[in-house]
This record gives C-alpha cells, structure tokens and sequence, in this order.
C-alpha cells in the first residue's frame, strides 16, 4: 500500500476519549479515498494526522513505504511532500491565477515553473487563464486553481478537506465528477473528507465510514450499501430502515418473516440459529419496496419528497412499522394514500434485535463478512 494507516489513535489534551481511535486504511497508489461520517467523528484529525499537523498517540503512518508518524516518530509536515485542498480554497486575493499556482513551486527555474504552471491548468481546463485574479472566477474555477497550486509541486499524496462544502448542490456533484478525472489524469494518490454521500460515492474508489473516532469500514461504494459492516453504516449510508424479522427454516429451505411476508430463496440469508429463536431486524433499503398496485400488503404514505424523475415516499404499515419506497415520478400519490407494496431483496442483511451503532450483521453460509478496518 502506497498509504498505510495501522491502528492510529489521536488524543487531544483534556479529553476522555481519542478523536481517532485505533483506525487502520490502506491506499495504492492512483487510488482516491475518501472519508465521511458525521461532525465530530473525526475524519478531519485523521486527515490532519495523515498530512503531519497533528502527532499520532499510538499506531502508524506510513507514506511510500516510509514511516512518517508513530508515537516515537514524527515527519514535519514540509517534509512530507502532501498537497492539500482547503475548504476555503486559501488563494491569496492580491496574486493572479499564475502566479498563485506558481506559489508552491517558486525554487523552480523561470521557464520550468511557468510550463508546470501551464501544465496544470491545462489539465484543471482553466488554461489560459493565468492572469485573471481570484475574485474574478467563480467558485468552481476557484477550486481548480486551488486543486492546480496542490498538484503543481507534485505531491506523493493529496488531501482533500471538504472541498466543495462552499458550493451548491447541483455544482458539487458535478465538480466532484471532474475532480475525480483530474486526479487520475494526473496520477495522484488522494484522501477526500466529505460529508456529502453524493460527493463520496463520485469521487471514491474506496471510502471509509467513520462514527465516534472510530472507522466501521474501508470498501468501495457498492458494498458499503448492499453489504454494511455494521449498523452504523446500515443507517448511514443511503435510505433504509430497520424492521423487526425472524428467520424460519423448513427443511431445506431458510426464510426471513418479515412485515411485509416471507423472504425467499435468499442464499445469503443466515441459518435460524444465528439470533435467538431466530428473531432479529432486516435492513430494508427504499430499492427493496416496490410500489405494486396489485400486491396484498398496503401501506400509507406519511412523507413524500420530490426527487425529479422519482419520490422518495416514507410508508407506514397498518402494524405500525415504517418503511421507505422510491417510486418512479408519475406515480404521484398523495400524503394519506394507501397504496400497495412489495419486497423485492437481493441482499439480505440481519443484525442483531436492537443491537447498538457497531454491531455487525451475521452473514450467511455463502456471504462472507465484510471487510472491516
């Protein structure tokens, strides 16, 4: 691994508990990862301990198959050859795009300088654009001056802290898509902390879900929605609830007995005997329920949101369980309606009767246990 984080703690003066506890990533290189979690979990201090600005209380953090930070051992942060991408982007409003590209690379020759500033920009596409000053661009072009001044001095590694959180909606997904081509057009190792899932799943080839200092997973988007590690990124990550389940075996055959009837020919699904009296809570994702017009189960909308080509409607069983639907956008249906529902469930996922944030669902025979760091 080109970035190797083994069991890193941070602690603070004056706290209880460490604001990273014991977290261990890996990237290759070329590879983007990206952390996200709520305020407060502490991606940001691990980032800030990745890039030299804050010292490890225990473990260690290798860069390039160098050893940078352990509890004996601390590589200044000049030295550690990382660029970083602020929020706040950190131009300096009195120096032109040129000239605050050129900002990290002023040992260079006249004529080099100026072609690995050209060079860059080319590549964030603001060539050209070298004398304009930072009030004159927009926010977007802001960032890509500041992604271009990271990438100028050529970095083993990039870091990314919250970079689009200035910018709209609609812009962040898009600059995200862009972003992610530009670093690997350039061939850069990056870590990204958001605290957008949007932004995350666009930019990641790995992201890692952190709660409370601690990491719960490091995997590629895909599994972190269809197979959580833990509860925690069950509810995180994506729309989807908690119903309450058991699951039967008759003969040869395993079932889960849900609120909206049985699951079935679920290979994946855990023996009986893995709960107690096989009860337990499946995670229903809002892909899982199926809005059928046909189908016995009825259930109420209580929320509705727009979503453009889809609602996101929050559903409420005649029992009392909640669930949540995306129906496509001409299946406009009002608050109050009953309106019928299936379950339709590639990836059965059980944890625990109300087991707390980090317990772990218990895989089936044939699935194994995801990947936790």
């Amino acid at each position: 691994m080109f970035l190797n984080v083994s069991q890193l703690s941070v602690r603070y003066p004056g706290q209880a508990a460490p604001a990273v506890d014991g977290v261990s990533l890996g990237l290759r290189a070329g590879d983007i990862g990206v952390l996200i979690g709520p305020s407060g979990c502490g991606k940001t201090t691990l980032l800030r301990a990745v890039a030299g600005l804050e010292r490890a209380s225990s473990g260690s953090i290798h860069l390039g198959g160098e050893l940078v930070s352990d509890n004996q051992h601390h590589t200044p942060a000049e030295r550690r050859r990382i660029g970083m991408v602020f929020q706040d982007y950190a131009l300096f409003p009195h120096l032109d795009v040129g000239r605050n590209v050129a900002f990290g690379i002023d040992r260079l020759p006249r004529g080099e300088r100026e072609q690995r500033v050209a060079e860059v920009l080319a590549l964030v596409g603001l060539d050209g654009l070298q004398a304009r000053f930072p009030h004159e661009l927009s926010g977007g072009q802001q960032q890509r001056v500041a992604l271009a001044r990271a990438l100028a001095p050529r970095p083993r590694l990039l870091l990314l802290d919250e970079p689009f959180s200035n910018l709209d909606v609609d812009l962040r997904e898009r600059l995200a898509h862009e972003v992610r081509a530009i670093l690997k057009a350039a061939g850069a190792t990056a870590l990204f902390v958001t605290h957008d899932q949007l932004e995350a799943f666009a930019i990641g080839d790995l992201i890692g879900v952190m709660h409370e200092g601690h990491l719960h997973q490091w995997d590629e988007a895909y599994a972190l929605y269809h197979r959580p590690a833990t509860r925690f990124v069950a509810e995180f990550i994506g729309h989807g609830v908690f119903a309450p389940a058991q699951i039967r075996q008759d003969g040869e055959e395993v079932s889960v007995q849900t609120p909206l009837g049985a699951l079935h020919d679920m290979d994946e699904c855990p023996l009986p005997s893995a709960y107690e009296a096989g009860l337990c809570d499946v995670l229903l994702r809002a892909d899982d329920i199926v809005h059928d017009d046909h189908a016995p189960v009825k259930a109420q909308i209580i929320r509705k949101a727009f979503r453009g080509s889809e609602f996101l409607y929050t559903l409420r069983l005649a029992s009392g369980e909640v669930l949540m639907t995306h129906v496509p956008s001409h299946h406009n249906h009002a608050v109050g309606e009953w309106i019928g529902i299936r379950a339709e469930v590639d990836h059965v996922v059980t944890f625990a009767r109300g087991g707390g944030a980090s317990s772990a669902p218990v895989p089936g025979a044939s699935r194994p246990i995801p990947k936790v760091a």
